[in-house]
């Protein structure tokens, strides 16, 4: 009897493992063909259709509102305040947050190389009075000085203050009666701006024909997020200013403004937003 040899048993047993290794991968590939892929579990895909009860959560972020209807309503392509606290709200945007470490060093270091050499005169403190934390963010200034009277200087701003009052109010504006040497905060009685019901993005004319000074911001008075504003001829004084709308709508954006107080020009007087 022949016996086989071990190196055509060995050639054998080969080929059995090569077989059993390509059936073990295609039983592989057909389960995971027919396995349900799972579904995303990341905060945003989770927040993708969340709708509101409430505001409480953050005052800007409407009662109510449908996360679904972000790209319809065009909240991500603007870039107002109310936009930013809905997108984070909404799981689709990321908040900001504190830089440590290496961050921070690296932060400063960009800061002071890109700092300009020299940029106007001594810095001026805009914001007086109470600050408390952590609503103690002002940003995003519009200066207008009084062609009539140049001692007076106006600078409107976003000014995070009023953020948890009612109705709310993240608008400010200081005044400066020096030529700019020093500025006071607009605050009444109740500890904020005269701008109730706003939410910041600020213009600031002087309209030279009347006297009188105009803001306009985000307003939720003019259509839910309109712009409106407003106005006063004694600007220093908080309760001197009443409010106006240029045009009521839910979705206004960052807006702009200029006045004409050119006397020759056919258009004295206009005021553009």
């Amino acid at each position: 009897m022949k016996k086989k040899s071990t190196s055509q048993s060995a050639f054998f047993n080969l080929r059995v493992l090569i077989g059993l290794f390509v059936a073990l991968a295609g039983v592989s590939v057909a389960l995971f063909a027919t396995a349900k892929p799972a579904r995303p579990t990341s905060p945003q895909a989770r927040q993708k259709y969340k709708v509101t009860t409430q505001s409480a959560w953050d005052p800007l972020v409407p009662a109510a509102f449908d996360c679904s209807k972000i790209h319809e309503l065009g909240i991500d392509r603007q870039e107002n305040l109310r936009a930013g606290a809905i997108m984070i709200f909404c799981g689709l945007s990321e908040g900001g947050k504190a830089v440590s470490g290496g961050k921070q060093h690296f932060s400063k270091l960009v800061k002071s190389l890109t700092a300009p050499l020299a940029y106007g005169s001594t810095d001026v403190d805009l914001i007086t009075g109470t600050e408390t934390f952590p609503n103690v963010t002002q940003s995003e200034t519009f200066t207008t000085a009084n062609p009539d009277n140049l001692l007076e200087i106006g600078a409107a701003y976003n000014d995070s203050r009023g953020r948890n009052f009612n109705p709310i109010n993240i608008s400010g504006a200081s005044f400066s009666t020096d030529g700019g040497a020093t500025f006071t905060r607009l605050t009444k009685a109740n500890g904020q701006s005269p701008f109730d019901n706003t939410f910041g993005d600020p213009v600031l004319l002087y309209n030279k024909p009347s006297g009188t000074w105009f803001t306009v911001w985000l307003d939720g008075a003019c259509g839910g997020q309109g712009l409106g504003g407003y106005k006063s001829a004694t600007p220093e004084d908080p309760n001197s200013w009443t409010h106006f709308c240029v045009f009521n709508e839910g979705s206004a954006d960052r807006e702009s403004g200029w006045a004409d107080n050119n006397p020759s020009s056919p258009h004295f007087g206009n005021m553009y937003v």
